[in-house]
């Protein structure tokens, strides 16, 4: 009996208008053009304004992107996963607020939170359900108003991150094509180098937490940067190994935009050509959970079926992990 796989069948995305520029981040604290594309790659990113607007409103932009493409109903989809750090309140999921705002009335779902790495585990865990045949569409949301939780006077973090949405749908697939392999990966005791100091039940919020700034993010960024760009490398290189692949037969490589140049020594560990690699840094930042599933909204048009594909994340906590796919469609 033919396997069957879970297959991206469509992909959805969502950027917003307004465009945060490195000349406007000089204006609002010490840093320069230079010194922001030099360590990061990074030349604006976009932010979501406007009272009242939250991450499932870029989220519900994406999905409805990605239906309208596809051509179904959101009564059709059964299971919604959001990888989301920013979910619009603590309760309820973000996930249900979008199934409302979408009419995916017929759907149940949740949020998962592995920071950066959020969406590669919401695809692994989203593949499950198609997998056993429990459902046959399931929406994999990752979306971040990075721009909630940024300090705008920390150089350090504000550089860095930016807001934006990005859904595939999965499907049944009998023919070899879908999610083959993932590895996933979490060192708990990388939590005290990024995360967010106060909001949660061990330090829940007060004036003080408020005026002390501790709900925004909090990062070391060398100690960051050494785990990253050695584990989120060396994962991808794993996937490789484990499934016979070799940079001839990588058509592509998914990255994290985390930084540019994790993103450059990911790839050259995978011994990758710069054309393999999808990159968006330089306009977006680093959206978090939405940044894989935007690359691979930008790179649409290219990707083949039958094309072999990697995507490699690392996010706070820490997490990483390294998914391979054999694409199921042309792009259109």
């Amino acid at each position: 009996m033919q396997k069957t796989n879970a297959a991206i069948t469509a992909v959805g995305g969502y950027v917003p208008d307004y465009i945060l520029t490195n000349a406007e981040l000089e204006t609002m604290m010490e840093t320069t053009d230079e010194w922001i594309q030099s360590r990061t790659g990074i030349r604006e990113r976009r932010i979501l304004k406007g009272e009242g607007k939250g991450s499932s409103d870029m989220a519900v932009a994406a999905v409805n992107n990605l239906l309208q493409k596809k051509g179904i109903d959101p009564k059709e989809i059964e299971m919604v996963i959001c990888a989301t750090t920013t979910p619009d309140m603590q309760f309820p999921a973000t996930a249900n607020v979008i199934c409302d705002k979408v009419g995916m009335t017929n759907a149940w779902g949740y949020d998962l939170n592995a920071a950066c790495s959020g969406f590669i585990f919401a695809l692994t865990v989203g593949a499950q359900f198609i997998e056993t045949g429990r459902h046959n569409k399931v929406l994999v949301i990752g979306v971040d108003k990075m721009s909630s939780i940024m300090n705008y006077e920390d150089r350090k973090t504000s550089i860095i991150f930016g807001d934006g949405a990005g859904a595939v749908l999965l499907e049944p697939n009998n023919e070899g094509y879908g999610l083959v392999d993932s590895i996933l990966r979490t060192d708990g005791s990388g939590r005290v180098f990024l995360h967010q100091k106060a909001g949660g039940s061990v330090k829940p919020a007060t004036i003080e937490t408020v005026m002390n700034k501790e709900h925004y993010v909090y990062q070391e960024g060398q100690a960051v940067f050494k785990f990253a760009v050695k584990n989120m490398a060396d994962v991808a290189a794993e996937i490789m190994e484990r499934n016979n692949l070799t940079a001839e037969t990588v058509n592509w490589l998914v990255p994290h935009q985390a930084n540019k140049r994790i993103i450059t020594a990911t790839a050259d560990r995978m011994n990758l050509a710069p054309e393999k690699v999808m990159v968006n840094i330089e306009r977006f930042g680093n959206t978090t959970n939405g940044t894989l599933p935007l690359c691979l909204w930008e790179w649409e048009s290219k990707l083949r079926k039958g094309d072999n594909i990697v995507l490699a994340a690392f996010g706070g906590g820490f997490t990483w992990g390294s998914t391979y796919i054999r694409w199921a469609y042309d792009g259109n």
